[in-house]
């Protein structure tokens, strides 16, 4: 019986001391500052614009649309401005070439009613504006082939340099 209550004695002495309140540790605490600077910044992306098939003897022009992808910092005002291309180098007279002395002329459009041609930025030519947001936007490049070109037949191309502003 004697073993019995040193059993239990010693079973009531670990309780009460699993009970009693830990000492408090001593801390001390710091403070800092967390810092970054943003710089506005823009990036873009395009997409061929590929009009596929032309015919000279269609009554109506070739259309087709690309979109470009322009990612700027948020609240920064930028524009887009499309070159005149590597064929011409001029705005008012986009043209793709077969690789010889043959062009296909094309224009660059800011809108679906053709009325204003995509210009560089200089002079009076229209260019794009935006006001990034942090993400991507998708702006809309419109082109068009005039009808009745009666170029030789071959697979034409050019290249357009996309600068955004800001």
């Amino acid at each position: 019986m004697r073993i019995l209550w040193i059993a239990v004695g010693a079973l009531a002495t670990a309780l009460e001391l699993a009970a009693a309140p830990a000492m408090a540790l001593q801390t001390a605490t710091a403070q800092f500052n967390v810092t970054a600077t943003v710089l506005d910044n823009c990036a873009v992306a395009a997409s061929d614009l590929a009009f596929g098939n032309y015919s000279a003897s269609a009554a109506t022009p070739v259309t087709a649309t690309t979109t470009l992808s322009v990612t700027c910092t948020a609240n920064l005002a930028y524009t887009i401005a499309l070159d005149g291309g590597t064929t011409t180098g001029q705005v008012a007279a986009r043209a793709m070439t077969d690789g010889s002395s043959h062009q296909l002329t094309y224009g660059l459009y800011t809108s679906g009613s053709y009325a204003t041609l995509w210009g560089d930025g200089t002079g009076s030519s229209a260019t794009v504006p935006g006001n990034g947001t942090g993400t991507a936007q998708s702006v809309t490049v419109y082109g068009r082939i005039p009808a009745a070109q009666y170029v030789a037949a071959g697979s034409y191309a050019d290249r357009v340099t996309v600068t955004v502003s800001y």
